[in-house]
């Protein structure tokens, strides 16, 4: 246990209590404030999306086109809830604000309208986000119109975007659209092993973590019998030794993203399965993973902090809480917002510029190579787009 706070942390915690449960060890491996995967962005570059120096490829990393094709579909939302000024894009996992960069490249029609709201959990990437991007005082972005307070200027009508960053999400309910790029793969969860016929706890184990010779190591205990009864619901047909996470975590993000919203949408990307129990029939390494250094990690209990740790998003569990309006692969939806075309325009435009080679002429020729990665139906492609609408209160 040499990785610094997180370990350190931990190891105190279990010596008190004896155990915690996975989604504790989860939080304090990504999110400890001295030593958390996602809190330590200078330290050799853990903790960040990106090609150079970075541990893993987001789709705003691979280039600006998905925030391109974003763009279009915000502007799609914007016209439905017919043109509201303030019109605000809450995004949520924001990290280094890679994706606001690309959408606001964009130039969408709505920008006039736009606040574009940064919620990053984690101190070091908020204060990267400042290095790329204008910010706002929040109050500038979301206050009341006609109004200051201590001497911050309140919004204007028309004079977007404009851009902040918050810790959580906004507390005043707004009109536009919450998007979350691969966020609910990281939100802490619960992890259950399928124990054999007739062993205690009515048929669930719950997999908690101590320390054992120094090392941490997993520990079954039965599951509480009001979570083995939603266990058995989720995933009936479980064989013994199968595992799956309870992703009440992820359902409570879901419904607070809802609740942002007066009128809008909720857009996410992640990779996804469909059912618990889809994920109860793979083996655990298929949907449980860790990532360092753009490369598959060793096991999630070794050296936390030093890598990602990640789950697949079990949809049903989400539906629970509301069931999305639309779910499709992410490959499907950025054809549905007109990708094919914007390649095809990329090219007219390298064909035309190519003999000048400028800046633009490269960014429409890089267009192919981009659209290709994104809508790879083994990589980014495969990912799940769902989205849940918020019509306007009757």
């Amino acid at each position: 246990m040499s990785e610094g706070g997180a370990a350190e942390a931990l190891a105190e915690r279990i010596a008190r209590q004896g155990s915690v449960r996975f989604d504790e060890f989860v939080t304090a491996a990504l999110y400890d404030p001295d030593g958390g995967f996602f809190s330590r962005l200078g330290d050799g570059g853990r903790g960040r999306a990106g090609r150079a120096g970075g541990d893993f490829i987001t789709s705003p990393e691979v280039g600006p086109l998905f925030g391109a094709v974003l763009a279009r579909h915000l502007d799609a939302r914007w016209e439905d809830l017919g043109r509201p000024d303030p019109f605000v894009v809450v995004e949520a996992g924001a990290g280094r604000g890679a994706l606001a960069i690309s959408v606001l490249a964009a130039a969408p029609a709505c920008a006039p309208a736009l606040r574009y709201v940064l919620v990053e959990r984690s101190a070091v990437l908020r204060r990267a986000q400042a290095e790329h991007l204008a910010l706002s005082h929040p109050f500038e972005v979301l206050g009341p119109p006609g109004d200051a307070d201590e001497g911050v200027p309140s919004p204007v009508a028309g004079s977007g975007p404009l851009v902040c960053s918050l810790p959580d999400l906004p507390a005043e309910a707004v009109d536009g659209v919450v998007v979350a790029n691969e966020l609910l793969d990281n939100v802490p969860f619960r992890l259950f092993e399928r124990a054999p016929v007739g062993d205690e706890g009515d048929g669930w184990l719950e997999v908690r973590v101590t320390v054992d010779a120094g090392r941490f190591v997993e520990l079954a205990v039965p599951a509480d019998p009001d979570v083995a009864e939603r266990l058995e619901a989720l995933a009936p047909d479980a064989r013994p030794g199968a595992r799956v996470p309870l992703q009440d975590a992820a359902a409570a993000w879901l419904r607070a993203a809802l609740a942002v919203l007066r009128t809008g949408s909720v857009l996410l990307f992640d990779y996804a399965a469909t059912t618990t129990a889809s994920l109860a029939d793979r083996p655990v390494e298929e949907w449980l993973r860790t990532y360092r250094d753009h490369d598959r990690g060793t096991a999630p209990l070794d050296r936390p902090g030093s890598q990602d740790v990640t789950v697949e998003v079990a949809v049903d569990q989400l539906a629970a809480v509301a069931a999305p309006d639309d779910d499709r692969s992410q490959d499907e939806w950025l054809r549905r917002w007109g990708i094919q075309g914007m390649v095809e325009e990329g090219r007219r435009l390298w064909e035309e510029r190519a003999g000048v080679g400028d800046l633009a002429a490269l960014r429409a020729r890089s267009r192919a190579v981009e659209a290709e990665a994104l809508c790879d139906p083994t990589g980014l492609g495969a990912f799940r787009a769902l989205e849940w609408r918020v019509p306007p209160a009757r």
